[in-house]
């Protein structure tokens, strides 16, 4: 059975996602036969390569709101992150164009297989709302993705040479195809969608579900 997750790694919903995601998979009597694939989704691939932005700001510029009812968002995004068991600070964060990060998450699929994979993205996600560490700039980049496992000479190679863009690209126009309005986007053998971090129970419906129906 194979799950593709379209999430972008500075989307605090996407963590709590995964996270809630893993929980139901872990209770799954079949998990081993579970194939997990990450595919990109950027919440704003417009956005400037190179520039990043306070997320406080960002939050009040996008919904016509304070900066202090910003801030008292994203405190309320930490506690349901704590609901979880994830710790988020996000006092500070910043945010900007995330394909440098997807490439990165392409490349562990591709050379290193579902298990880097996964460390790499919980990497990623550790770093920008845990440990407030860059996801934007290539060295950082290949940083916190060599601490996951993944190559740091073929992190660097491929960062610098665009390798992956056009795979980023179609990642984002197929969750669009398939009608996800918004991540995280949870799919089960291209037959079931979950659309946002729904609690574990659900997860755990929709697996029960697709092997079932499978009849494998």
């Amino acid at each position: 059975m194979r799950v593709e997750i379209w999430s972008d790694v500075i989307c605090p919903w996407c963590y709590i996602g995964k996270r809630q995601f893993e929980r139901a998979l872990d209770g799954f009597a079949h998990r081993d036969r579970v194939e997990v694939a990450y595919r990109a989704f950027q919440l704003d691939p417009s956005y400037p390569s190179g520039k990043t932005e306070d997320v406080a700001d960002m939050l009040a510029g996008k919904y016509g709101m304070t900066r202090d009812q910003a801030v008292e968002m994203n405190r309320q995004m930490e506690e349901r992150a704590a609901g979880v068991g994830l710790e988020y600070h996000l006092d500070g964060g910043q945010v900007g164009n995330t394909a440098d990060a997807h490439r990165l998450v392409r490349l562990a699929g591709v050379q290193s297989g579902q298990g880097v994979q996964d460390a790499v993205v919980e990497a990623l996600y550790k770093a920008h709302f845990t440990d407030g560490r860059s996801i934007f700039d290539h060295d950082s980049l290949v940083g916190v993705a060599a601490e996951a496992g993944l190559d740091p000479e073929a992190a660097r190679a491929t960062l610098a040479s665009g390798e992956f863009t056009a795979e980023v690209d179609a990642d984002q126009r197929e969750a669009q195809r398939l009608g996800a309005t918004g991540v995280p986007f949870f799919v089960v053998d291209r037959r079931y969608g979950v659309s946002g971090a729904q609690p574990a129970e659900a997860f755990a419906q929709v697996l029960d579900r697709a092997w079932s129906d499978a009849g494998t």
